[in-house]
Protein backbone atom coordinates (compact mmCIF):
# COMPACT_ATOMS: atom_id res chain seq x y z
CA UNK A 1 0.00 0.00 0.00
CA UNK A 2 1.37 3.83 -0.79
CA UNK A 3 1.13 5.88 2.25
CA UNK A 4 -0.55 8.87 2.16
CA UNK A 5 -2.56 11.25 4.46
CA UNK A 6 -6.65 13.21 3.77
CA UNK A 7 -6.28 15.86 1.13
CA UNK A 8 -6.04 19.25 2.87
CA UNK A 9 -4.02 17.89 5.59
CA UNK A 10 -0.43 18.14 6.57
CA UNK A 11 2.95 16.81 7.90
CA UNK A 12 5.10 18.55 9.60
CA UNK A 13 8.89 18.31 9.62
CA UNK A 14 11.06 19.06 12.91
CA UNK A 15 12.08 22.51 11.73
CA UNK A 16 8.26 22.96 10.43
CA UNK A 17 7.37 22.14 13.78
CA UNK A 18 9.94 24.59 15.78
CA UNK A 19 8.93 27.83 13.21
CA UNK A 20 5.16 26.78 13.99
CA UNK A 21 5.93 27.03 17.53
CA UNK A 22 7.53 29.88 17.45
CA UNK A 23 4.10 31.67 15.98
CA UNK A 24 2.23 29.72 18.63
CA UNK A 25 4.12 31.18 21.26
CA UNK A 26 4.33 34.86 19.93
CA UNK A 27 0.73 34.60 20.02
CA UNK A 28 0.33 33.18 23.51
CA UNK A 29 3.12 35.77 24.79
CA UNK A 30 0.99 38.45 24.14
CA UNK A 31 -2.72 37.21 25.07
CA UNK A 32 -1.13 36.80 28.37
CA UNK A 33 0.25 39.84 28.66
CA UNK A 34 -3.73 40.85 28.21
CA UNK A 35 -4.62 38.90 30.79
CA UNK A 36 -6.65 36.14 28.95
CA UNK A 37 -6.40 32.31 30.38
CA UNK A 38 -6.08 28.98 28.52
CA UNK A 39 -8.88 26.77 27.63
CA UNK A 40 -8.77 23.20 26.19
CA UNK A 41 -12.30 21.83 24.70
CA UNK A 42 -12.22 18.23 22.95
CA UNK A 43 -12.02 18.10 19.11
CA UNK A 44 -15.43 16.37 19.07
CA UNK A 45 -18.57 18.10 19.82
CA UNK A 46 -22.43 16.86 19.79
CA UNK A 47 -23.60 17.92 16.38
CA UNK A 48 -26.65 19.76 18.17
CA UNK A 49 -23.59 22.02 19.47
CA UNK A 50 -22.30 22.84 16.43
CA UNK A 51 -25.32 22.65 13.99
CA UNK A 52 -26.77 26.14 12.71
CA UNK A 53 -24.50 28.18 14.13
CA UNK A 54 -22.45 29.03 11.39
CA UNK A 55 -25.12 29.51 8.69
CA UNK A 56 -26.10 27.02 6.04
CA UNK A 57 -22.71 27.08 4.06
CA UNK A 58 -21.18 26.27 7.70
CA UNK A 59 -23.24 23.47 8.16
CA UNK A 60 -22.21 21.75 4.84
CA UNK A 61 -18.98 21.99 6.25
CA UNK A 62 -18.86 20.04 8.99
CA UNK A 63 -17.62 17.04 9.55
CA UNK A 64 -19.71 14.52 11.07
CA UNK A 65 -18.38 11.24 13.36
CA UNK A 66 -19.70 8.09 12.60
CA UNK A 67 -21.15 6.18 15.87
CA UNK A 68 -19.29 2.97 16.41
CA UNK A 69 -19.90 0.15 18.76
CA UNK A 70 -23.12 -2.40 18.85
CA UNK A 71 -25.64 0.10 17.85
CA UNK A 72 -23.18 0.64 14.67
CA UNK A 73 -23.11 -2.69 13.88
CA UNK A 74 -26.91 -3.41 13.75
CA UNK A 75 -27.66 -0.51 11.88
CA UNK A 76 -25.65 -1.62 8.98
CA UNK A 77 -27.88 -4.23 7.93
CA UNK A 78 -30.82 -1.77 8.10
CA UNK A 79 -31.20 -0.30 4.52
CA UNK A 80 -32.06 3.36 5.19
CA UNK A 81 -30.99 4.37 9.06
CA UNK A 82 -31.96 7.62 10.09
CA UNK A 83 -29.05 10.08 9.74
CA UNK A 84 -29.24 10.73 13.47
CA UNK A 85 -28.68 7.08 14.02
CA UNK A 86 -25.59 6.92 12.14
CA UNK A 87 -24.14 10.04 13.26
CA UNK A 88 -24.37 12.73 16.48
CA UNK A 89 -20.82 13.90 16.95
CA UNK A 90 -18.65 16.55 14.44
CA UNK A 91 -15.28 17.62 14.26
CA UNK A 92 -15.22 21.25 15.72
CA UNK A 93 -15.61 24.06 13.02
CA UNK A 94 -14.14 26.67 15.04
CA UNK A 95 -13.06 27.33 18.87
CA UNK A 96 -16.09 30.13 19.23
CA UNK A 97 -19.02 27.75 19.64
CA UNK A 98 -17.68 25.32 21.85
CA UNK A 99 -16.41 27.92 24.53
CA UNK A 100 -20.11 29.17 24.27
CA UNK A 101 -20.74 26.08 25.50
CA UNK A 102 -17.89 25.67 27.87
CA UNK A 103 -19.17 28.95 29.40
CA UNK A 104 -22.34 27.92 29.82
CA UNK A 105 -21.24 24.22 31.29
CA UNK A 106 -18.82 26.12 33.67
CA UNK A 107 -20.58 29.43 34.06
CA UNK A 108 -20.87 29.10 38.04
CA UNK A 109 -17.00 27.97 37.97
CA UNK A 110 -16.04 31.34 35.88
CA UNK A 111 -15.10 34.87 37.40
CA UNK A 112 -16.60 36.83 34.85
CA UNK A 113 -16.13 39.20 32.49
CA UNK A 114 -14.19 36.08 31.50
CA UNK A 115 -10.85 36.74 29.12
CA UNK A 116 -9.74 33.22 28.00
CA UNK A 117 -7.67 31.82 25.04
CA UNK A 118 -7.74 28.60 23.41
CA UNK A 119 -4.92 27.25 20.66
CA UNK A 120 -6.16 23.97 19.06
CA UNK A 121 -6.99 22.62 15.68
CA UNK A 122 -10.40 22.68 14.25
CA UNK A 123 -11.69 21.04 10.99
CA UNK A 124 -13.43 21.52 7.79
CA UNK A 125 -14.87 20.06 4.68
CA UNK A 126 -13.18 22.81 2.35
CA UNK A 127 -12.08 22.62 -0.83
CA UNK A 128 -8.15 22.51 -0.26
CA UNK A 129 -6.09 25.11 -2.09
CA UNK A 130 -3.28 27.32 -1.27
CA UNK A 131 -3.85 28.85 2.22
CA UNK A 132 -7.30 27.05 2.83
CA UNK A 133 -6.67 23.44 4.64
CA UNK A 134 -9.09 20.46 5.92
CA UNK A 135 -7.40 21.09 9.14
CA UNK A 136 -5.91 23.90 10.31
CA UNK A 137 -4.44 25.63 13.65
CA UNK A 138 -6.78 28.75 15.60
CA UNK A 139 -5.68 30.64 18.09
CA UNK A 140 -8.46 32.37 19.80
CA UNK A 141 -8.97 34.96 22.30
CA UNK A 142 -12.72 36.33 24.02
CA UNK A 143 -13.97 38.30 26.56
CA UNK A 144 -17.52 37.20 27.59
CA UNK A 145 -19.66 38.70 30.84
CA UNK A 146 -18.84 42.59 29.27
CA UNK A 147 -20.64 44.90 26.72
CA UNK A 148 -17.89 47.29 27.19
CA UNK A 149 -16.73 48.64 23.41
CA UNK A 150 -13.16 48.96 25.05
CA UNK A 151 -12.23 45.13 24.78
CA UNK A 152 -12.60 45.56 21.33
CA UNK A 153 -10.10 48.11 21.39
CA UNK A 154 -7.78 45.87 23.36
CA UNK A 155 -8.54 42.68 20.94
CA UNK A 156 -6.78 45.65 18.29
CA UNK A 157 -4.16 46.27 20.19
CA UNK A 158 -3.58 42.41 20.49
CA UNK A 159 -3.71 41.95 17.08
CA UNK A 160 -1.33 44.90 16.03
CA UNK A 161 1.02 43.70 18.84
CA UNK A 162 1.29 39.89 17.46
CA UNK A 163 1.79 41.56 14.19
CA UNK A 164 4.55 43.45 15.16
CA UNK A 165 6.36 41.33 16.84
CA UNK A 166 5.93 38.91 13.74
CA UNK A 167 7.36 42.16 11.80
CA UNK A 168 4.55 41.15 9.13
CA UNK A 169 2.86 44.14 7.58
CA UNK A 170 -1.12 43.56 8.20
CA UNK A 171 -4.54 46.13 7.34
CA UNK A 172 -7.33 45.51 9.66
CA UNK A 173 -10.51 46.21 8.26
CA UNK A 174 -13.22 46.92 10.53
CA UNK A 175 -17.45 46.74 10.09
CA UNK A 176 -20.62 46.33 12.90
CA UNK A 177 -23.34 44.11 11.92
CA UNK A 178 -25.31 46.84 13.22
CA UNK A 179 -24.46 48.60 10.24
CA UNK A 180 -25.28 45.56 7.88
CA UNK A 181 -28.49 45.14 9.60
CA UNK A 182 -29.44 49.24 8.86
CA UNK A 183 -28.05 48.18 5.36
CA UNK A 184 -30.19 45.72 4.92
CA UNK A 185 -33.06 47.58 6.35
CA UNK A 186 -32.87 50.90 4.70
CA UNK A 187 -33.37 48.31 1.39
CA UNK A 188 -36.50 47.27 2.17
CA UNK A 189 -34.89 43.62 2.99
CA UNK A 190 -34.51 43.24 6.55
CA UNK A 191 -35.86 39.45 6.50
CA UNK A 192 -32.74 38.57 4.15
CA UNK A 193 -29.90 40.37 5.89
CA UNK A 194 -28.01 37.52 5.76
CA UNK A 195 -28.10 36.72 2.43
CA UNK A 196 -26.80 40.06 1.91
CA UNK A 197 -24.02 39.33 4.21
CA UNK A 198 -23.22 35.94 3.10
CA UNK A 199 -23.01 37.35 -0.68
CA UNK A 200 -21.15 40.68 0.10
CA UNK A 201 -18.98 39.02 2.00
CA UNK A 202 -17.50 37.14 -0.85
CA UNK A 203 -16.87 40.42 -2.83
CA UNK A 204 -13.35 40.03 -2.61
CA UNK A 205 -13.40 36.17 -3.77
CA UNK A 206 -15.74 36.49 -7.10
CA UNK A 207 -16.28 40.27 -7.40
CA UNK A 208 -19.19 42.45 -7.84
CA UNK A 209 -21.19 41.16 -10.62
CA UNK A 210 -21.19 37.48 -9.51
CA UNK A 211 -21.99 39.14 -5.89
CA UNK A 212 -25.17 41.17 -7.34
CA UNK A 213 -26.30 37.87 -9.03
CA UNK A 214 -26.24 35.74 -5.86
CA UNK A 215 -28.41 38.19 -4.46
CA UNK A 216 -30.60 38.86 -7.37
CA UNK A 217 -30.91 34.53 -6.79
CA UNK A 218 -31.90 34.71 -3.15
CA UNK A 219 -34.55 36.79 -3.82
CA UNK A 220 -33.69 40.79 -3.67
CA UNK A 221 -34.97 43.34 -5.71
CA UNK A 222 -33.22 44.60 -9.01
CA UNK A 223 -33.78 48.19 -6.62
CA UNK A 224 -32.64 46.75 -3.84
CA UNK A 225 -29.64 45.40 -5.58
CA UNK A 226 -28.81 49.00 -7.70
CA UNK A 227 -29.32 50.89 -4.03
CA UNK A 228 -26.63 48.44 -2.79
CA UNK A 229 -24.12 49.58 -5.12
CA UNK A 230 -22.45 53.12 -3.74
CA UNK A 231 -22.84 51.20 -0.75
CA UNK A 232 -20.40 48.06 -2.17
CA UNK A 233 -18.11 50.63 -4.00
CA UNK A 234 -17.75 53.05 -1.00
CA UNK A 235 -13.92 54.37 -1.05
CA UNK A 236 -12.01 57.28 1.09
CA UNK A 237 -11.18 57.78 4.33
CA UNK A 238 -12.45 56.72 7.27
CA UNK A 239 -14.12 59.60 8.40
CA UNK A 240 -15.59 59.83 4.98
CA UNK A 241 -17.38 56.93 4.92
CA UNK A 242 -18.32 57.36 8.13
CA UNK A 243 -20.56 60.29 6.89
CA UNK A 244 -21.74 59.20 3.73
CA UNK A 245 -23.10 56.15 6.17
CA UNK A 246 -24.50 58.78 8.23
CA UNK A 247 -26.28 60.00 5.44
CA UNK A 248 -27.49 56.78 4.55
CA UNK A 249 -28.59 55.43 7.70
CA UNK A 250 -30.10 58.18 8.75
CA UNK A 251 -33.96 56.22 9.07
CA UNK A 252 -32.38 53.48 10.72
CA UNK A 253 -31.90 52.95 14.25
CA UNK A 254 -29.87 49.62 14.32
CA UNK A 255 -27.55 51.37 11.62
CA UNK A 256 -27.17 54.52 13.59
CA UNK A 257 -26.48 52.14 16.44
CA UNK A 258 -23.81 50.42 14.85
CA UNK A 259 -22.22 53.87 13.60
CA UNK A 260 -22.04 55.23 17.36
CA UNK A 261 -19.94 51.85 18.19
CA UNK A 262 -17.74 51.96 15.18
CA UNK A 263 -16.70 55.94 16.24
CA UNK A 264 -16.35 55.02 19.81
CA UNK A 265 -13.49 52.02 19.17
CA UNK A 266 -12.27 54.45 16.45
CA UNK A 267 -11.91 57.37 18.97
CA UNK A 268 -10.14 55.44 21.82
CA UNK A 269 -7.77 54.31 19.25
CA UNK A 270 -6.78 57.49 18.23
CA UNK A 271 -6.88 58.85 21.80
CA UNK A 272 -4.17 56.32 22.40
CA UNK A 273 -1.88 57.21 19.77
CA UNK A 274 0.99 54.91 18.55
CA UNK A 275 0.75 52.78 15.23
CA UNK A 276 -2.30 50.70 14.67
CA UNK A 277 -1.42 49.84 11.06
CA UNK A 278 -3.66 50.39 8.45
CA UNK A 279 -7.46 50.56 9.90
CA UNK A 280 -9.93 50.38 7.53
CA UNK A 281 -13.51 50.89 7.84
CA UNK A 282 -15.07 48.40 5.36
CA UNK A 283 -18.78 48.32 4.97
CA UNK A 284 -18.06 45.04 2.73
CA UNK A 285 -16.85 43.28 5.33
CA UNK A 286 -19.52 40.70 7.40
CA UNK A 287 -17.56 37.60 7.56
CA UNK A 288 -20.40 35.31 7.06
CA UNK A 289 -21.00 33.93 10.41
CA UNK A 290 -25.06 34.01 11.60
CA UNK A 291 -23.32 34.83 15.04
CA UNK A 292 -21.86 38.29 15.28
CA UNK A 293 -23.94 41.29 16.56
CA UNK A 294 -21.98 44.11 16.68
CA UNK A 295 -18.30 44.38 15.62
CA UNK A 296 -16.55 42.67 13.11
CA UNK A 297 -12.68 42.29 12.23
CA UNK A 298 -10.63 41.26 9.50
CA UNK A 299 -7.20 41.38 9.21
CA UNK A 300 -5.52 40.78 5.72
CA UNK A 301 -1.61 41.02 4.74
CA UNK A 302 -0.71 44.57 3.24
CA UNK A 303 3.20 43.86 3.80
CA UNK A 304 4.84 44.10 0.39
CA UNK A 305 6.94 41.57 0.41
CA UNK A 306 4.09 39.51 0.16
CA UNK A 307 1.08 38.43 -2.40
CA UNK A 308 -0.94 36.49 -0.19
CA UNK A 309 -4.39 37.46 -0.29
CA UNK A 310 -6.27 35.93 2.36
CA UNK A 311 -7.61 36.20 5.82
CA UNK A 312 -5.04 36.17 8.75
CA UNK A 313 -7.23 36.97 11.55
CA UNK A 314 -10.64 37.83 12.34
CA UNK A 315 -13.33 37.98 14.90
CA UNK A 316 -16.61 39.88 16.29
CA UNK A 317 -18.61 40.75 18.79
CA UNK A 318 -21.47 38.15 19.48
CA UNK A 319 -24.16 38.90 22.16
CA UNK A 320 -26.04 36.01 23.85
CA UNK A 321 -23.93 32.90 21.79
CA UNK A 322 -24.55 30.72 25.02
CA UNK A 323 -28.24 31.88 25.07
CA UNK A 324 -29.07 28.56 22.36
CA UNK A 325 -27.38 26.65 25.37
CA UNK A 326 -29.74 28.01 28.20
CA UNK A 327 -27.69 30.97 29.36
CA UNK A 328 -28.74 34.39 28.10
CA UNK A 329 -27.78 37.56 28.24
CA UNK A 330 -23.57 36.87 28.23
CA UNK A 331 -22.00 39.18 25.01
CA UNK A 332 -18.70 38.28 23.86
CA UNK A 333 -16.16 39.15 21.46
CA UNK A 334 -13.39 37.43 20.00
CA UNK A 335 -10.28 37.02 17.66
CA UNK A 336 -8.72 34.16 16.08
CA UNK A 337 -5.54 33.80 14.56
CA UNK A 338 -5.18 31.61 11.76
CA UNK A 339 -1.46 29.74 12.84
CA UNK A 340 -1.06 28.39 9.36
CA UNK A 341 -1.94 31.09 7.08
CA UNK A 342 0.52 33.47 8.83
CA UNK A 343 3.51 30.69 8.71
CA UNK A 344 2.71 30.30 5.10
CA UNK A 345 3.47 34.54 4.57
CA UNK A 346 6.39 34.49 7.09
CA UNK A 347 7.89 31.34 4.80
CA UNK A 348 7.26 33.54 1.75
CA UNK A 349 9.07 36.60 2.95
CA UNK A 350 11.35 35.11 4.94
CA UNK A 351 10.04 36.67 7.74
CA UNK A 352 11.17 33.65 10.81
CA UNK A 353 13.98 34.94 12.82
CA UNK A 354 17.05 32.76 13.94
CA UNK A 355 15.69 29.74 15.65
CA UNK A 356 18.54 27.62 15.69
CA UNK A 357 18.51 28.02 19.67
CA UNK A 358 15.10 25.86 19.32
CA UNK A 359 17.19 22.90 18.29
CA UNK A 360 20.25 21.19 19.33
CA UNK A 361 23.39 23.42 19.99
CA UNK A 362 25.83 20.91 20.18
CA UNK A 363 26.56 17.50 19.82
CA UNK A 364 28.91 15.15 21.74
CA UNK A 365 30.73 12.79 19.61
CA UNK A 366 30.72 8.57 20.97
CA UNK A 367 34.39 7.56 21.66
CA UNK A 368 33.15 4.31 23.56
CA UNK A 369 31.44 3.44 26.78
CA UNK A 370 33.40 5.34 29.22
CA UNK A 371 33.66 8.60 27.38
CA UNK A 372 30.31 8.48 26.43
CA UNK A 373 29.22 8.06 30.21
CA UNK A 374 31.46 11.14 31.06
CA UNK A 375 29.95 13.18 27.85
CA UNK A 376 26.34 12.49 29.58
CA UNK A 377 27.68 14.06 33.19
CA UNK A 378 29.09 17.23 31.06
CA UNK A 379 25.68 17.28 28.62
CA UNK A 380 23.58 17.38 32.00
CA UNK A 381 25.14 19.94 33.28
CA UNK A 382 24.49 22.44 29.64
CA UNK A 383 20.96 20.80 29.63
CA UNK A 384 20.49 22.30 33.20
CA UNK A 385 21.80 25.88 31.96
CA UNK A 386 18.89 25.71 29.16
CA UNK A 387 21.36 24.95 26.77
CA UNK A 388 20.14 21.87 24.11
CA UNK A 389 22.73 19.01 23.83
CA UNK A 390 22.82 15.64 23.38
CA UNK A 391 25.24 12.33 22.97
CA UNK A 392 25.61 10.81 19.92
CA UNK A 393 24.07 7.24 21.11
CA UNK A 394 26.45 4.80 19.28
CA UNK A 395 30.39 4.52 18.48
CA UNK A 396 30.51 4.88 15.59
CA UNK A 397 32.68 6.19 12.77
CA UNK A 398 33.24 9.86 13.17
CA UNK A 399 32.29 10.62 9.86
CA UNK A 400 28.94 9.04 10.10
CA UNK A 401 28.40 11.09 13.70
CA UNK A 402 29.67 14.46 12.02
CA UNK A 403 26.75 13.62 9.26
CA UNK A 404 24.53 13.14 11.68
CA UNK A 405 25.47 16.66 13.13
CA UNK A 406 25.26 18.17 9.55
CA UNK A 407 21.77 16.82 9.33
CA UNK A 408 20.11 18.41 11.88
CA UNK A 409 22.05 21.71 11.49
CA UNK A 410 24.05 21.43 15.02
CA UNK A 411 26.72 24.04 15.17
CA UNK A 412 28.87 22.43 17.23
CA UNK A 413 30.21 19.00 18.22
CA UNK A 414 32.21 18.23 21.48
CA UNK A 415 35.38 15.62 21.27
CA UNK A 416 35.94 14.15 24.48
CA UNK A 417 38.24 11.48 24.61
CA UNK A 418 41.12 10.21 27.32
CA UNK A 419 43.14 13.39 27.24
CA UNK A 420 40.11 15.79 27.87
CA UNK A 421 38.60 13.66 30.85
CA UNK A 422 42.55 13.76 32.15
CA UNK A 423 42.07 17.97 31.93
CA UNK A 424 39.23 18.51 32.59
CA UNK A 425 38.63 20.14 29.16
CA UNK A 426 35.99 19.55 26.43
CA UNK A 427 37.40 20.19 22.69
CA UNK A 428 35.11 22.16 20.64
CA UNK A 429 34.52 22.34 17.01
CA UNK A 430 32.56 24.78 15.38
CA UNK A 431 30.90 23.03 11.93
CA UNK A 432 30.72 26.58 10.23
CA UNK A 433 34.28 27.88 10.31
CA UNK A 434 36.07 24.31 11.32
CA UNK A 435 37.70 26.21 13.55
CA UNK A 436 38.59 23.33 17.26
CA UNK A 437 39.50 24.87 20.36
CA UNK A 438 40.04 23.26 24.16
CA UNK A 439 37.49 24.87 26.26
CA UNK A 440 36.35 24.56 30.09
CA UNK A 441 32.49 23.91 31.17
CA UNK A 442 32.32 28.32 32.22
CA UNK A 443 33.83 29.03 28.37
CA UNK A 444 31.71 26.80 26.85
CA UNK A 445 28.93 27.76 28.25
CA UNK A 446 29.77 31.59 27.30
CA UNK A 447 29.89 30.16 23.79
CA UNK A 448 26.84 28.42 23.48
CA UNK A 449 25.19 31.10 25.14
Amino acid sequence: MKPSIPKGTRDFSPEEMIRRNYIFEVIRNVYQRYGFLEIETPAMENLSTLEGKYGEEGDKLLYRVLNSGPVMDSLRSVADPKVSDLTEKGLRYDLTVPFARYVVMHQHELNFPFKRYQIQPVWRADRPQKGRYREFYQCDADVIGSDSLLNEVELIRVIQDVFSTLKLGVSIKLNNRKILSGIAEILGASNQIIDITVAIDKLDKIGIDKVNDELLAKGLSESAVHRLQPIIKMSGSNGTKLELLDQLLAESEIGRKGLQEMRLVLSVLEQLGGSWGSLEVDVTLARGLNYYTGTIIEVKVSDSRSNFTSSVCGGGRYDDLTGIFGLTGMSGVGISFGADRIYDVLEEVKGFPDLSNAATRILFVNFGHDEAVHCLGLITKLRNDGINAELYPDAAKMKKQIAYADAKKIPYIALVGTDEIKTGQIAVKDLATGEQSKLTMDELLHVLR
